[in-house]
């Protein structure tokens, strides 16, 4: 599954279950964000959650590199990992279990949020704009 609501479709879990990872550029900053995967993420709310002038998507060269051990498009949701700073949307937290790839475009995991919570460690902020 290459999008996060194919990887749905194929663990036959709401999109809402799935975490997508999205890489944004903040000023000088890279960094993750994780979503739903019907959920679009608002660039403003999210500079503004991280006292940011601005912020844009990621360009797949500035962080190619830095991921690999995984297939493009498919990283983890653990940028901690990878020395990045990541920031879930808060409506992710509602769900009790959540589904993400693991590195490549057919394997997927599946915890309970709250051992997500524990072993990523994300700051949570309000930033996705719903379907």
């Amino acid at each position: 599954a290459y999008t996060a609501q194919e990887v749905a479709a194929a663990q036959h879990v709401p999109g809402k279950q799935v975490a997508k990872v999205v890489m944004v550029k903040a000023g000088k900053q890279l960094m993750m964000a994780v979503l739903p995967a019907p959920y679009r993420v608002d660039l403003k709310k999210l500079a503004s959650a991280l006292g940011a002038k601005s912020a844009r998507l990621a360009r797949e060269e500035e962080f190619e590199g830095i991921f690999p051990d995984c297939e493009v498009g498919a990283m983890p949701p653990f940028g901690n990992l990878y020395q990045l700073p990541v920031y879930v949307d808060a409506s992710l937290t509602e769900d009790v279990e959540i589904v993400f790839q693991t590195g490549t475009h057919s394997d997927t995991m599946k915890i309970r949020y709250a051992d997500y919570q524990r072993l990523a460690q994300p700051k949570v902020a309000e930033y996705a704009r719903r379907p």
